[in-house]
This record gives C-alpha cells, sequence and structure tokens, in this order.
C-alpha cells in the first residue's frame, strides 16, 4: 500500500508540473544517492557534547576560529578547527527553580518544556555577543563579552525578543544594532514580526486584516540592495513562513501554505496611520509546486558577490495529513523572482465571503509597502514617517500580493521519496570548468546528510552520510569556508564533516563518476581542487561525469580470484560496487556477456552473479565490471572450476610383503581383530534397540533421519523488527514433523519428505507450496523459497532465487551475502 501511494505521489507531482511540455517527470527528479557512508565510516570525525542536550543555535564566526553553540542551559565555544580538542569553554545559563516551579504550574512539560533554551545567538558588536533563551516560559535575553565569555549581573527581559515556547517557530536576526525577530512573543499571543534594540520599535499590524494568519517563521534573510542600487534602495529582511492561507478557491482553502515577506530596514513606522508599526510590510506566496500541501522546512541564500545574483534555496515536506507518505522537495528561487511577486497586482480581503482576492482599483502613489529611494526624496518623502495617509492605509488594509512566487525552471530541482528534509546549507564551489556549482548539504530528520551538487535544473546527490547513530532530526547547519567544514547540529551534539572526501574515491572512474566539484583526479589519487598546487594537471567533469578516465591505465586490474565446486553445486561470485547507480555485467572468458534476465543456470544481482546446478561446462573465467555513465570499471575476476566428483586420494603402494606378514600367524591376528569389532557392535546394538524401544513407549522419536538443522528463509520487508523495504536472510533453526504413526519406519537411504507449509504469521507473502529441494552453495545448504511478486516481465524476476537475490543484495552497503573466500570451497 505504501509503495502504491508513493507512486499516487509523484504521479501528482508530475501533474503538478505539466504546465511546461519540457519539464521532467516527478519520478525523474528523484535522485538517488551515488554513495552510501555509514555511522562506522565517520567514526574519525569531530564530535561534540557535554551533559546538555538540544545543540541547535549555530553561529559560526570564521575569521575568528570560533563556533558558538546555544543549547539547553548552557552556551559552548568551541574551536572552528577542531570542535573536539577540549578547549571548549562553556556558560551555564539553568532555568532557576522558582521559574521551573512557575512553568509546571503553568501546566507545561518538565521534561522537555521547562528549562531555559537558547533560541538566538547573535553578534550584537565588536565585543558582545547577544543571546536570549526560553527561561521556562519566562523568556530572558543577555549581552555576553566574548572575551570573558560569562552572563552579565543583570538580563535583560526577552518577551518580545524571544518565544516562550522551545518548539515554536522563530527566527532572529541583528542587523546593524537592530534585532530583528520573528515568532509569537507574548504567552497564547499572535504571531509577529519586530524590531527592538537600537532602532526604533517596530512591529506588524493584527487589525483589522490579520497581516500575519497562524503563522510559523522558518528563517529571515538580510539582503543589501542598497549596496550599487541605481536608486539609492533599501536594505531588506525577507522572512519565510508558513501560515493558513484564505486566498480565493477550493485549492487553498483552509490548508497550510508557504509564504516570503519584507520589510525595509530603515522603515521607521507612519506618523498617524500605522504608528509603530511597518510600513513596508508585503508577502507572497512561495510555491515550490507540490500539490498544495508542502510544508516549508529550511531556507538558505547565496550570492555571486552581489545582490541581484542573490538565490535562495528552500526545502519542502509533506503535511501532516500526509503522514503515511515521506517526501521532500528542494526548489531554488531568484531575487527577481521575488521582486517581480512584489512589485505585481495586490490582493484584497472581502468581508462577504471571508476570501482574498485580486486588487483591481487605484493603486496609490508613490507605491504602498516600496522602500524610500530617490523618487520618493524628490517628491519629499523622506522617510516613512512622510508617506500620505491614503498609502499608509493602503498598506494596512492590502499586506498580500497577487503574484506567487515561482521556482528557478518552473519546477522542483529534487523530489526525493522516503526522506524528510529539517535543515539545509549551501556553498558555491568553482569547477575546473570555470563554472560555479551549488553544493547543498541536507540534512534529514533520522540524522543523514544528504550532500548534492546543483547541475542545471536537477540535484545530483554525491553521497549520503550516517551522520547520527541513534536516529534524530537534523536541525542546524553551517558551512565554514576558512574551515572547509560544515558543522551539524542536533538534540545529542555536533559534529564537525569536511566539505569534501575526495580520498573516497580510490580510481579515477570513481572520482569522475562522483561529480563532486570539490574533487578531481591527478594521475595517481583523487585530491581536493583547493589545496591542489597546479590545477591544469586535474581531471574533473561535474556536468557529465564521463570525461578524463578512457585511457586504459584508469584503474588496475583486480586480483584474480579461485572458486572451486562440485557437479550440482549453486556458486556465488560476489561483486560488490561502492556506487548505489552503477550496473553490473558479467563477461564469461572474456567474450560471452551475461546479461540481466538471461535465464538458465546464471543469476545476475546487484551484488554478484549465482550459478545454480553448476556443471563442468561452466567451468572459466568470470569478470565482473561496473557501468556507471557509460564507463565500464572492472571491480572482480574469478576462476571457476567445476569437478564432476570429489578428487579420489591415490591409494598407498603397498610395500613387498616379508615372510612373517604372509604367515598364518599375521592373518590370525586379523581374524581376532576383527571378531572382537563385531562382538562390541552387536552389543551396543542391543542397548540402542532397548533404549530406542523405551523412548516409543513414552510416545517420543529420538531418532529421524529426516531432521534438518537449519533451513535458509528468505524473510520479507514485512517481517517484525524490520525496517527496511529489502529482503534479508535469516536462519530458522527447526525440523521436519515427526511420523503419523510410532510403527512406521523409514529406510536412511529415502529422501526426506517436503516441509510442511509455513504458519500465516512466518509467511510474510511467501507462496504456501514452499519448493522442497535443499540446495547447497559453497559448503553450506540453504532451500530456495518462491516469494509473491509483482509480475515482471524479466525472466530474471520469473525465477525464485533472482527474486530473493535482487532483495538479498539490494542494500549492498550493509550487508554481504557470503564470506569472500580466496579458496576452494569444496
Amino acid at each position: 500500500m505504501r509503495r502504491r501511494m508513493a507512486h499516487y505521489l509523484l504521479v501528482l507531482f508530475a501533474a503538478a508540473a505539466a504546465g511546461s511540455p519540457a519539464r521532467r517527470s516527478a519520478v525523474d527528479l528523484d535522485a538517488t544517492p551515488r554513495t552510501t557512508i555509514a555511522y562506522n565510516e565517520l567514526a574519525d570525525v569531530p564530535r561534540f557534547s557535554s551533559h546538555a542536550l538540544n545543540y541547535t543555535t549555530l553561529l559560526l564566526e570564521d575569521e575568528k576560529g570560533i563556533l558558538y553553540v546555544g543549547a539547553r542551559g548552557a552556551i559552548f565555544s568551541l574551536n572552528s578547527s577542531n570542535i573536539a580538542d577540549g578547549s571548549q569553554r562553556k556558560i551555564q545559563w539553568e532555568a532557576s527553580p522558582e521559574k521551573q516551579t512557575d512553568c509546571l504550574q503553568k501546566g507545561k512539560n518538565n521534561k522537555t518544556e521547562c528549562f531555559n533554551h537558547v533560541r538566538l545567538l547573535q553578534r550584537l558588536n565588536s565585543s558582545h555577543l547577544y543571546a536570549c533563551g526560553t527561561y521556562a516560559f519566562h523568556p530572558l535575553c543577555a549581552a555576553i563579552d566574548a572575551d570573558k565569555f560569562t552572563l552579565p549581573p543583570h538580563l535583560e527581559e526577552g518577551k518580545e525578543k524571544c518565544p516562550y515556547d522551545p518548539a515554536r517557530g522563530y527566527t532572529g536576526l541583528i542587523v546593524d544594532g537592530g534585532l530583528y525577530t520573528a515568532t509569537r512573543y507574548e504567552f497564547r499571543s499572535l504571531p509577529d514580526i519586530r524590531r527592538n534594540l537600537h532602532q526604533r520599535p517596530l512591529k506588524t499590524e493584527e487589525s483589522p486584516v490579520h497581516w500575519l494568519n497562524d503563522a510559523e517563521f522558518v528563517a529571515s534573510v538580510l539582503v543589501r540592495e542598497s549596496v550599487g542600487s541605481p536608486v539609492a534602495d533599501d536594505d531588506k529582511i525577507y522572512y519565510f513562513f508558513m501560515e493558513r492561507a484564505g486566498e480565493e478557491g477550493t485549492a487553498f482553502e483552509k490548508t497550510q501554505v508557504a509564504r516570503v515577506s519584507r520589510v525595509c530596514k530603515n522603515d521607521l513606522g507612519g506618523k498617524k496611520i500605522l504608528q509603530r508599526k511597518w510600513t513596508s510590510f508585503l508577502k507572497a506566496r512561495l510555491a515550490c509546486y507540490i500539490p498544495y500541501y508542502e510544508v516549508l522546512r529550511g531556507v538558505y541564500s547565496l550570492d555571486g558577490g552581489s545582490w541581484p545574483s542573490t538565490v535562495f534555496y528552500a526545502t519542502f515536506t509533506l503535511a501532516a495529513q500526509w503522514r503515511s507518505m515521506e517526501a521532500s522537495a528542494v526548489c531554488q528561487y531568484n531575487i527577481s523572482e521575488l521582486q517581480r511577486a512584489f512589485e505585481g497586482p495586490y490582493m484584497e480581503y472581502q468581508d462577504t465571503t471571508r476570501k482574498w482576492t485580486r486588487y483591481d482599483g487605484q493603486v496609490p502613489d508613490p507605491r504602498p509597502g516600496s522602500c524610500i529611494t530617490d523618487r520618493s526624496r524628490e517628491n519629499g518623502y523622506n522617510s516613512s514617517q512622510d508617506l500620505p495617509n491614503g498609502v499608509l492605509d493602503f498598506v494596512k488594509q492590502h499586506p498580500l500580493m497577487f503574484e506567487e512566487v515561482k521556482p528557478a525552471w518552473g519546477e522542483p530541482l529534487l523530489v526525493k521519496k522516503n526522506v524528510l528534509y529539517t535543515a539545509l546549507a549551501a556553498d558555491r564551489a568553482l569547477a575546473l570548468d570555470g563554472r560555479h556549482y551549488d553544493v547543498l548539504f541536507m540534512g534529514t530528520g533520522d540524522g543523514w546528510l544528504h550532500k548534492g551538487v546543483v547541475i542545471g535544473s536537477a540535484v545530483h546527490i554525491v553521497e549520503e552520510m550516517q551522520v547520527f547513530w541513534a536516529p534524530q532530526p537534523v536541525e542546524s547547519l553551517v558551512i565554514s569556508k576558512a574551515q572547509r567544514s560544515v558543522y551539524v547540529g542536533a538534540a545529542s551534539g555536533v559534529l564537525q564533516l569536511p566539505l569534501a572526501s575526495c580520498a573516497r574515491y580510490g580510481s579515477c572512474y570513481d572520482c569522475i563518476l562522483a561529480r563532486d566539484p570539490y574533487c578531481a583526479w591527478d594521475g595517481a589519487g583523487c585530491r581536493e581542487v583547493a589545496s591542489a598546487a597546479d590545477r591544469a594537471q586535474l581531471t574533473q567533469d561535474v556536468r557529465r561525469g564521463t570525461e578524463g578516465c578512457r585511457n586504459g591505465s584508469a584503474q588496475a586490474r583486480p586480483v584474480q580470484r579461485n572458486r572451486t565446486a562440485l557437479r550440482g553445486d549453486d556458486v556465488l561470485l560476489p561483486c560488490e560496487q561502492r556506487s548505489n547507480l552503477a550496473q553490473a555485467t558479467w563477461l564469461v572468458n572474456g567474450t560471452g556477456e551475461l546479461a540481466d534476465g538471461q535465464g538458465g543456470p546464471f543469476r545476475v544481482g546487484v551484488d554478484g552473479l549465482l550459478v545454480t546446478d553448476a556443471q563442468p561446462e561452466h567451468s572459466g573465467q568470470y569478470s565482473c565490471y561496473g557501468e556507471e555513465g557509460g564507463l565500464r570499471s572492472p571491480l572482480a575476476d574469478y576462476a571457476l572450476t567445476v569437478l564432476p566428483e570429489l578428487p579420489k586420494e591415490p591409494a598407498p603402494t603397498a610395500p613387498p610383503r616379508t615372510a612373517r606378514q604372509a604367515s598364518p600367524d599375521g592373518k590370525l591376528v586379523y581374524i581376532s581383530v576383527i571378531a572382537v569389532l563385531a562382538g562390541l557392535c552387536l552389543v551396543l546394538g542391543a542397548g540402542l534397540l532397548h533404549v530406542s524401544c523405551l523412548q516409543r513407549r513414552k510416545g517420543r522419536y529420538v531418532l529421524d533421519p529426516r531432521a534438518l538443522p537449519a533451513e535458509l528463509q528468505t524473510v520479507s520487508a514485512n517481517h517484525p523488527g524490520k525496517g527496511q523495504e529489502d529482503g534479508c536472510l535469516q536462519i530458522i533453526p527447526g525440523e521436519a514433523p515427526p511420523a503419523a504413526s510410532p510403527a512406521r519406519e523409514m529406510p536412511l537411504a529415502a529422501p526426506p519428505p517436503p516441509p510442511p507449509p509455513l504458519p500465516a504469521e512466518f509467511t510474510n507473502g511467501l507462496s504456501a507450496a514452499l519448493p522442497n529441494t535443499l540446495r547447497k552453495m559453497n559448503g553450506a545448504r540453504y532451500v530456495l523459497l518462491q516469494q509473491q511478486e509483482e509480475p515482471s516481465t524479466s525472466s530474471l524476476h520469473n525465477t525464485s532465487f533472482a527474486q530473493e537475490l535482487s532483495k538479498i543484495l539490494e542494500k549492498r552497503k550493509h550487508t554481504q551475502l557470503v564470506e569472500k573466500l580466496d579458496e576452494s570451497s569444496v
């Protein structure tokens, strides 16, 4: 059912993006990470944690080499070059017992809420940091001396700067001495965007039209639009949030939608209308074209050195009503698209229908919601307090824009199934081809990190890394250009990862196919481009991942390994591939290619070739290649020998008989020994017969030649305790059932009867008619079980073992089916 829902969901994605014939289907947008890096492969990366929890507020000061971390009840100062070097400093900032008691009396949770969660950590000036915490539902703020790194003796009230609830959406920036924050500030109040500290305090309007409708804030970004502006424009702060929609039309009704709003940095509010309120607040819908149930999770901005090149990356997930499915999307937005929406038509609230509809009336001058520019000053409007009442009243009634902010390329860059992206960060890297590529780091809800590169209108996921052993959401991501690191914050701690781990790519093929703009091949190994002394000697192909490794020395041939088996055995030849995007190709004796679905005795799987019922004519040279991006890389070589029977040991040569050995006395000794052994066997047989009769009287069988020590059974994805979609192998101890009658005797040479069908709770989708052929592979015995799957036209998938093998080997990075023996398995 889950698989059908996923397919249906992707069909909806495709239908939503069907406005242009050039658009790809949503199925094509679903990218598979090329490589998978398990938790144990990251054992050497620096990690930091202490007795505190929730290391989710990160502030990086790259030029100072410091990473500040706000946690629950503490603030840390870490060495950004190595956060685990032990040089950290700590400020203990716990909520007082009195405040915790008050919090409990309000009915709050003493396990999660009645603590001081640090939610804001920003640089205030050259000497001080500014921090705010929830302080057990009594928010407080503090100006911290960065050198002394201690709390001041007096703390500030934080009720208009920090949320009460630690789980409430919140964002904050300090810009030129002004604190710009957005959240629900007072206890049980409405959402608000405010400015505090050293500038004139401002907030959003609440009546008669609510500017924010049950909003949950995600991020805020400063764009210096005054720099190089031909009209002397003002800097702007953009806020990204979710809110309940009120636009006309059934598609939006009672639905949460993503929004982007903006305010001008030098806004002073109105003089009579909108006093101490924003006069520049406007908002527009942020569309990613996941059909109207998209939830905004994270936003990150990049620019190419000037604000007109600013792009925003945003991650979306499905809304709560689709909890049976997990899917995420990534969209890119250009600053020009945001400006187009804010300069377009307005919407108007209709009291009769309680809906927002397009406004087609007269728009006053200067344009409502715009910043003060040279044109405004020429007309006598030097600040927002000089604006006419008609303009301010229009802003008050028309905060919503009609045009939505469309994503670049008109569709998502990426749609990922079975993943919830919870955090996002981006970096811009210069590749060898002279182009800049944006590298995205996307944290998931279960403790993984995806690294992808934006190539054109799509995202190629270079790798996925399991950054936390215990599944937990990645809450924060910060990138250091100086340390070439990405810092990952979560509930259990912080870790520091390099932007690139080029040494993982052991061959030219692997290095080029990764398409990582940080890495390139230098002829001997995969090196980081930034640290290379001579870039002219490097090879890289980010756009296609196919050029640069076509010479024969790109990868050495693997060492040939020997496999020996008996006639009728099954032989598995493993072929492990590092890349999840590669396809295995097998050659026999250097020429004959074993195609997927060929049938016969050969079964081609993701990580191996199975030869069933091997015969002497199957002996030969077997070579495995990985094909990816049009390149073929040798991975494994085997010399298989199938013997018709076990080789017999040569009989020892009898020495010349002596007269003593041929004498009648020697024969008499042999006869005496044989007679004694026969007598002992007779006594032992009588004893065993007596014991057997006693056991039969008790209704039990002790000796049963049909008993099997174990069966190798395929367990489906729904087996209890399994969270994967792929099958696995499980050894199930047991034996054949006893005969129906105690008097029934079966000769030892008789073939064993077929095993009984498994109970319903153990079948897990297996056919009730299980095959009873006991097979052999590498000296072990197993049973091939038929599993019912969806019909397929491939002959490979119509054979029982192929279904099992493809599922067994699908998780190439986690499990190896058999040991890779280099000697005979006879």
